[in-house]
């Protein structure tokens, strides 16, 4: 069989240590990447890339963010909506504010912007963990959706509250406004996409992913090894809440292009990307991808389904959504916690001994 590790030899401590061992997986990697860059935007229709593809996207990011801090970190956070809502937000004030200033720069300050403020909302994560640490970031969900909604500043006085987008280009090219055109956006998404996951994994296996990592395992261990709780802790929020705040500038920005933050980052925003993390994988990069991969596919096959072939009511099927979701979750929490990423390794180690029994 091609998918082994015979002959491929390792004879420096980088490629021992790279992320895709066997040559078919970094092949299989690298194709992956040419497929999605060259041929996808050619082939792909508008409907697919605004109803799956660039939410798949934009909440793989949000995924991942939550996943530094919950999977690898081990800190409970139920304030992901919140997190996006102050990206979005911080998105619309530099683009309104700063006309000029090109998208790439009010993506990643919007995720700085972000940063700073998950940090200080991590501040009890310092003296309180587990339920205490959810209900914490819960209330941080809640006052950042209040803040938001009260204080006129944040969408320039609008009567509507309501935010919307300005057009915005890059090489000539509407990313934003009413003239994006999807497969640019598609483009621009992809890219970020690429880069987030590639400093995420490279985090995750580094001193600071090993640091995190020691807090989840067991905190006042770490600490007695030399391990700073402050730092660590801090550090983790700091880095999920640029990822989660990059995903609600870009979910705003790019996607939606106007928003309200009471619908558009509520509660069932948080919820959602924790679903995606419990499904995907904790502790996991590829985690998030499928995770964020099923939890924006499984609506979109249930309404084709059970809406546009069994001609079943919309709301009944929105509410078979649920009740799906919340059966994966006792399912995977019960008999796989490690999700669909630790299914995905079972199978790969299955097929690198095949034929033999494992």
């Amino acid at each position: 069989m091609i998918y082994r590790e015979a002959g491929d030899f390792k004879t420096s401590y980088a490629k021992d240590q790279q992320t895709f061992p066997i040559a078919f997986d970094r092949w299989g990697y690298f194709i992956t990447l040419a497929f999605a860059f060259l041929v996808v935007p050619f082939i792909i229709n508008d409907y697919w890339i605004n109803a799956v593809v660039l939410p798949f996207l934009i909440y793989a990011i949000a995924a991942i963010g939550l996943n530094i801090l919950t999977g690898y970190c081990g800190q409970v956070s139920l304030g992901s909506g919140g997190f996006m809502a102050v990206g979005a937000y911080a998105a619309y004030k530099l683009m309104t504010g700063f006309p000029d200033l090109n998208i790439v720069f009010v993506i990643f300050l919007s995720g700085g912007i972000t940063a700073l403020v998950g940090m200080l909302f991590g501040l009890p994560s310092l003296r309180i963990k587990g339920f205490y640490l959810a209900v914490a970031t819960l209330a941080a969900q809640f006052f950042l959706v209040w803040l938001f909604n009260k204080v006129p500043w944040f969408y320039n006085y609008s009567a509507s509250g309501q935010i919307s987008a300005p057009e915005r280009s890059i090489f000539g090219y509407a990313v934003t406004g009413a003239n994006a055109l999807p497969a640019v956006s598609y483009l621009f998404c992809l890219c970020f996409v690429v880069i987030l996951a590639w400093a995420a994994r490279n985090l995750t296996r580094g001193a600071n992913g090993r640091k995190w990592m020691a807090i989840r395992d067991m905190d006042i261990a770490a600490e007695i090894i030399g391990v700073n709780p402050l730092k660590t802790k801090l550090t983790a929020f700091g880095v999920s809440s640029f990822y989660i705040g990059i995903a609600g500038a870009m979910l705003f920005a790019v996607y939606l292009g106007a928003a309200e933050v009471g619908e558009a980052f509520g509660i069932s925003k948080s919820f959602l990307i924790l679903f995606m993390v419990i499904i995907g994988g904790l502790g996991s990069i590829f985690g998030s991808f499928a995770g964020a991969a099923f939890m924006v596919l499984m609506p979109v096959l249930l309404k084709n389904v059970m809406v546009g072939q069994l001609g079943w009511p919309t709301d009944l099927a929105a509410h078979f959504e649920f009740v799906i979701v919340g059966g994966l979750i006792v399912l995977f929490l019960i008999v796989e916690p490690h999700g669909l990423a630790q299914l995905w390794r079972l199978a790969k180690e299955k097929l690198r001994l095949w034929p033999f029994p494992h």
